[in-house]
């Protein structure tokens, strides 16, 4: 059986992933939550799955360096100095960084790159998402890593194409560019729907999460994917093998 040692694990997704971990029939090796130290667990498992804040991913990834051990990376937020990190980080030990855990969102990303590389920008893409009220972060990390999939089937930059937080006066919609909205409110887990839209006629593609096992779930088959690869950074579509 794999441990799995669980950083944040007194969240709302930590605890998902406890519970993720004995249904999947696997080790629950320990737990940190705020103020912890990685290093306490790290040696006591196969591998760690940090689901904590951007600002704990040096301490998290060092511990994962020190000891040797792969670390899964749902955290969301991240900027461009916690890629860095994570790119360095990949040099000694395998890591998956991820903005969304769900097979189901996988599967998605993977469709609108498809649909992307496929329509002309005389298709504008608009990328929609709800998250409950308590979400500090927008756009949300499953967004970001929609409009990245859009963005790299249409063989641009998502930083040189990102229309955001619109209001007032905006003028006209600029051609080639993806867009983004985000909704709060109530206890939704989160939806996602990326939106293809043309003259006369619209593709949208959606995933909807009904609570946060789903996100656990995949959080767990990618840390028993992740054991025993070599050093590199990985993403959760080769879990899926597309």
């Amino acid at each position: 059986m794999a441990r799995i040692g669980i950083i944040g694990s007194a969240g709302r997704m930590g605890q998902a992933i406890a519970a993720a971990i004995t249904d999947a029939g696997e080790t629950l090796a320990g737990g940190i939550d705020k103020d912890g130290d990685a290093a306490t667990i790290a040696g006591q498992c196969d591998v760690l799955v940090d689901f904590s804040s951007p600002g704990a991913l040096e301490g998290n990834l060092d511990a994962a360096i020190t000891v040797g051990v792969p670390i899964v990376i749902g955290t969301t937020g991240l900027e461009e100095r916690h890629h860095f990190l994570i790119d360095h980080a990949a040099e000694t030990i395998p890591v998956l960084q991820t903005g969304n855990t769900s097979l189901g969102v996988t599967l998605l990303a993977h469709l609108v790159r498809e649909a992307a590389s496929r329509l002309g920008e005389d298709w504008d893409i608009e990328i929609v998402e709800t998250h409950h009220r308590m979400k500090v972060d927008a756009p949300s990390g499953t967004a970001l890593l929609l409009g990245e999939a859009a963005a790299a089937g249409r063989g641009i930059r998502l930083a040189d194409a990102s229309e955001r937080g619109r209001d007032g006066i905006t003028g006209k919609r600029s051609v080639g560019t993806i867009g983004f909205a985000s909704l709060r409110g109530g206890t939704v887990a989160g939806d996602h729907t990326v939106l293809f839209l043309a003259d006369n006629e619209r593709i949208a593609l959606s995933h909807h999460a009904e609570n946060r096992a789903i996100f656990a779930r995949g959080a767990v088959r990618a840390c028993q994917w992740l054991i025993g690869r070599p050093a590199g950074r990985y993403t959760m579509p080769e879990v899926l093998g597309l």
